[in-house]
């Protein structure tokens, strides 16, 4: 009988302890790709909430429930990033050698805006309106930390600042350290 491979996809999942939890980044970066430029804020925090217990789904292990960005600046301007709505965090699958879990935050939705420039800008998914912006982030239990990856459908809609424009391409990376500590594991 041949040995399950260390890095599967995820029947179910079980996270301890659970309830509600704050995860807090340093540096957290959001770049449209296409335009090549990078609002860096100089920390952000999540809030929300983890599932408890053993042989949960995958699908809505856990939600964000608010994301703020401070400290934030492009091209010598001071934006406000506003990303609102209840965001699943979703177990994809598990690499038990590394103790790391795929993960998936979805029904991304917000604004960036320039009050100096009086411009601002949708971020979502598909459409301006989709509420179904998704990233693509990691789980590490060693580090006990969400890690979002530059990875994702987000775009951005509604645009009326200057250097960007309509339909680019966005991402955001930040690495947010989890209090209280959490496992998330599979099986």
């Amino acid at each position: 009988m041949a040995a399950a491979p260390a890095f599967a996809t995820a029947a179910t999942w079980t996270v301890k302890p659970g309830g509600a939890t704050t995860g807090t980044a340093g540096k957290t970066v959001i770049t449209d790709k296409t335009a090549n430029q990078s609002v860096t804020c100089t920390s952000s925090v999540a809030k929300g909430t983890l599932k408890n217990g053993s042989g949960l789904a995958g699908a809505g292990l856990g939600s964000i429930t608010s994301l703020a960005f401070k400290g934030c600046s492009i091209l010598g301007q001071t934006p406000t990033v506003t990303i609102t709505g209840k965001m699943p965090l979703n177990g994809i699958s598990y690499n038990a050698t590394t103790k790391t879990a795929s993960m998936t935050i979805t029904k991304i939705h917000g604004t960036i805006s320039v009050s100096s420039l009086s411009c601002s800008a949708t971020i979502d998914g598909t459409g301006a309106t989709a509420h179904n912006g998704m990233v693509k982030a990691t789980f590490s239990n060693v580090t006990n930390t969400l890690k979002v990856l530059a990875s994702g459908n987000l775009h951005l809609y509604n645009n009326t600042c200057p250097v960007i424009a309509n339909g680019d391409s966005v991402n955001f990376t930040g690495s947010y350290k989890l209090t209280p500590k959490q496992t998330i594991t599979s099986p």
